[in-house]
């Protein structure tokens, strides 16, 4: 049976940080690969579960970039190349994964990018966040599909947001090929397909052991903000006057350990055992909310944390997924 929307009572909240959800559990021997693992929140929950035993892989457009990032926390991750937008590329290094014959437990979808100001395209054409966000995502947790089978109790976790109530798909025009393009809109349809992908991938993986979950982290100045000037972001309370995050949990902004302690706990908690395809926040199962859509930046609630009945609608998901495979000429092998 479908998971519902119904919280656990996990017994953390906003301010839980990856220290308080690692504690206790042991990594060795498992394989964890963090899509975006070289900065901001990715960064933070790569650093959390190789310090627990996991062996983690970091694909990376700019591998010396990632490097040095990663070196700068102790090291201990290894780094390979891989660009979401290339698909030659994912290819190639999930084909390296499934065939080192090693079982992946867990695959972190948390690379994205943000508002971007002008409509950019991938080269198949696809609107770019879409691309990066969702499409990317697919194309490589299809690709890596026997590996995770070999896992016997794997979890695919992708990182969406509150952002989602921006749009829902917008299923004649997602690439934006009539309609005047608007980044928030683009942003808001590419979380909104991050967390119906989690639904239908854990539909048809629950069988083969492989779970999936989406979650919203919470509000967080990292780089992927970067396309927002500091201004703005004072305006919108993220900074203070002197341009320091400010750190509120109870209005969901976070610090970053705080921000990815959901990406962690759907990765590893053992609440969430025999589970699967429901979207999180703060550590726990999110509610569902009355389906209205945020349609600006300026509207948006920063004290809720429920998600839009149509991110989690199953004839929306399985919509999505015959719509990916098109896309990115992936299909599921079974």
């Amino acid at each position: 049976m479908p998971t519902t929307q119904t919280p656990l009572g996990s017994g953390f909240h906003a301010s839980s940080t990856t220290l308080d959800i690692i504690a206790g559990i042991d990594l060795t021997g498992k394989l964890a690969i963090v899509t975006g693992g070289y900065a901001g929140l990715g960064l933070e929950a790569a650093r959390t579960l190789a310090s627990t035993g996991a062996r983690v892989i970091v694909p990376a457009r700019d591998v010396d970039r990632a490097r040095r990032a990663i070196a700068e926390i102790g090291g201990g991750i290894e780094v390979r190349p891989m660009d979401l937008t290339d698909p030659a590329s994912i290819d190639a290094f999930s084909c390296d994964i499934v065939r080192s014959g090693l079982p992946l437990h867990i695959l972190l979808n948390s690379a994205g990018i943000m508002a971007l100001p002008e409509l950019s395209r991938d080269s198949r054409g696809n609107e770019l966040q879409f691309s990066t966000n969702h499409l990317g995502h697919f194309q490589l947790t299809l690709r890596l599909w026997p590996a995770l089978v070999r896992a016997r109790g794997a979890r695919v976790v992708s990182v969406s947001s509150m952002g989602h109530r921006f749009s829902d798909i917008v299923w004649d025009d997602f690439n934006f090929e009539r309609r005047p393009y608007d980044g928030w809109s683009a942003y808001g349809q590419s979380k909104t397909a991050n967390i119906l992908f989690a639904v239908e991938l854990d539909r048809r993986g629950r069988d083969f052991g492989i779970r999936a979950f989406s979650l919203h982290p919470g509000g967080i100045v990292t780089g992927l903000a970067k396309h927002i000037s500091t201004e703005r972001l004072k305006e919108m309370g993220n900074l203070d006057e002197k341009g320091v995050p400010v750190i509120d949990p109870d209005r969901d902004m976070k610090s970053i350990p705080q921000g990815a302690a959901t990406h962690v706990w759907c990765a590893v908690s053992p609440q969430l055992a025999g589970l699967g395809g429901v979207f999180c926040a703060n550590s726990d199962i999110a509610l569902l909310e009355d389906g209205s859509i945020v349609t600006s930046l300026d509207g948006r609630d920063r004290r809720t944390s429920k998600v839009a009945p149509y991110a989690v609608d199953p004839a929306s998901a399985e919509r999505l997924w015959m719509m990916s495979e098109r896309e990115t000429d992936t299909q599921l092998s079974i």
